[in-house]
């Protein structure tokens, strides 16, 4: 055991004092061949199961893009070694550490680094980035992070003439131009995946859309543009409403739009409206948070800035609240910000640790209000996956046996619908103690509920969100809409519940001013005809996306 252990110390030494002594154009193309065999593997697999793999035009496809990739990446470590050798060596150290991680992702939960999914990386905090751990991930930042970077350290770059890199980077230049010139006819089907392969390239995926990214924000980041003036109508008696905002919920998962399975028990008794053929702006939570609370449409994700929604009634002397279990909102201005950690010192029991924290104290929060219009916004954590066994309370874990991994190509489809089921099912026990909430101070008053987008629970082997909104699956797009009104308000605006049951389709876009008509403001941004209680015209048509 003992010469055993002195065996192991001396193999240990050895690697530490090794150093493999390489010029900058060996160390340049051995880095970006080992970088298309260990990090873009993906890339070669989404060609081939995109073409005929097996004939002489996939081949010449497959080999085009690997070519590219290594060229391109050849080319980039060349002109860094004529900067610095040392800032060549740095640079590949990063990538090895990202690339592994990204990698992880990218297999796992199939994700695409385009710039949507980028957005979304730098608007994650770090609750949200704790939901995705698996040990799986430490074993690939190990094996294929951190001991590469072991050996790219111990590479000592010998000096070489900058003149020579030069001519050498002109020579892969020529190559790379040769090669794409006689397979001129291939560029074709590049073109045609162009943006879907350009999203799985390590590392240009993330570092290319990461700078398109901040350019974009700097080219569209400008100080919100306020919104025209609004007059409120006098009201002898208390408005409440309030929106909820629902986390990756799919409408194909709630009963109350004909799901087999009874998700929304208790909403049904409560006569709660689904409205039907609703569809997100987006299919991550920052942009479509914006959509939510915009009174166009600003469905890219760059868009000029307005006044949200919160800010714009809070402007206008609406006592404005917003609670949250979420992130991902603008910019705002209102009386009330309230975080469920916050809420949570205050909170008594078990319920206190999911969104029901929400709720607490907030019945006498409205009592207190000086003001005739409140508005209130409950941000949900919801559905986000993929811990969806953490989004319910043990009574709520109805369908069994559920997925508690957040590997979910490892789970069972049954396993995953089951635990994403019940997550909804707790959704239905929330919505509804809202409503016994407004029930309770009998006011004039309504509950709009309103998914920021769907989720993939395996279809097309996509899990989780974020799939660029052009290629989307519907079960990412079609949320939930649901409104539930008090007695008083139905009398109050005259509401004619089923000529708002018979709308043939929603968006995002309905939220802005069907809150200014539920709270009568006037405003010349306002648009009757996406106001869902606006009973008095002719809303049958379709609601612009």
């Amino acid at each position: 055991m003992f010469k055993r252990h002195i065996h192991l110390l001396s193999t240990w030494n050895y690697i530490r004092d090794l150093e493999w002594c390489i010029n900058a154009t060996k160390f340049s193309l051995l880095m970006s061949c080992c970088n298309v065999i260990i990090y873009n593997f993906p890339v070669i697999l989404f060609t081939a199961n995109n073409l005929d793999y097996l004939s002489l035009n996939g081949v010449l496809i497959i080999a085009t893009v690997v070519i590219v990739i290594f060229i391109v990446t050849s080319l980039f470590l060349l002109v860094l070694c004529i900067l610095s050798f040392n800032l060549a060596k740095l640079f590949c150290l990063l990538v090895a550490l990202c690339n592994s991680i990204a990698l992880y992702f990218v297999i796992t939960y199939r994700v695409v680094l385009d710039t949507t999914m980028m957005s979304n990386v730098f608007n994650t905090n770090l609750t949200e980035a704790s939901s995705y751990w698996h040990y799986k991930m430490i074993l690939y930042l190990i094996m294929l992070g951190v001991i590469p970077s072991i050996f790219i350290y111990k590479f000592r770059i010998n000096k070489v003439k900058r003149i020579n890199l030069f001519l050498q980077s002109f020579v892969l230049i020529v190559v790379l131009i040769s090669w794409t010139y006689l397979n001129a006819n291939k560029l074709l089907w590049i073109d045609k995946y162009s943006s879907r392969l350009g999203a799985r390239i390590m590392p240009w995926s993330y570092i290319g859309n990461t700078i398109r990214l901040q350019q974009l924000k700097h080219k569209y980041s400008s100080d919100q543009e306020l919104l025209p003036p609004a007059q409120l109508e006098e009201s002898d008696e208390k408005t409440i409403t309030i929106l909820v905002i629902g986390e990756a919920a799919r409408a194909e998962n709630f009963s109350l739009y004909g799901y087999n399975r009874p998700t929304n028990p208790l909403l049904e008794k409560q006569g709660a409206i689904a409205l039907d053929n609703t569809v997100s702006c987006a299919t991550y939570t920052t942009l479509s948070l914006r959509c939510i609370l915009s009174h166009k449409d600003v469905s890219t994700p760059f868009s000029k800035q307005y006044e949200p929604l919160p800010s714009y009634l809070q402007r206008h002397g609406v006592d404005v609240v917003w609670r949250t279990n979420n992130w991902g909102e603008p910019p705002m201005k209102v009386n009330t910000y309230q975080r469920s950690d916050e809420l949570e010192r205050e909170c008594k029991g078990d319920q206190c640790q999911y969104d029901e924290v929400l709720l607490s104290g907030l019945g006498e929060r409205v009592r207190s209000s000086m003001q005739q219009n409140i508005f209130i916004v409950i941000h949900r954590w919801g559905s986000h996956g993929p811990s969806y066994y953490k989004r319910y309370s043990k009574q709520y874990e109805i369908f069994k046996p559920v997925c508690k991994s957040v590997e979910l190509n490892q789970c069972t489809n049954h396993e995953l619908v089951n635990a994403y089921d019940n997550s909804i099912l707790y959704t239905d026990y929330f919505l509804t103690q809202t409503i016994n909430l407004l029930q309770d101070l009998k006011t004039p008053a309504v509950m709009i509920y309103i998914s920021d987008h769907g989720e993939s629970l395996g279809e097309f082997g996509l899990y989780l969100h974020g799939v660029p909104y052009a290629v989307a699956p519907d079960v990412q797009t079609h949320i939930p809409f649901i409104v539930w009104m008090s007695p008083e308000f139905i009398e109050k605006k005259g509401i004619d519940i089923n000529r708002i049951k018979q709308s043939k389709s929603h968006s995002h876009q309905n939220i802005f001013h069907s809150v200014l008509g539920a709270i009568n403001m006037h405003s010349e941004v306002y648009n009757d005809q996406l106001d869902i209680f606006n009973t008095m015209i002719d809303n049958l048509g379709e609601s612009d996306p």
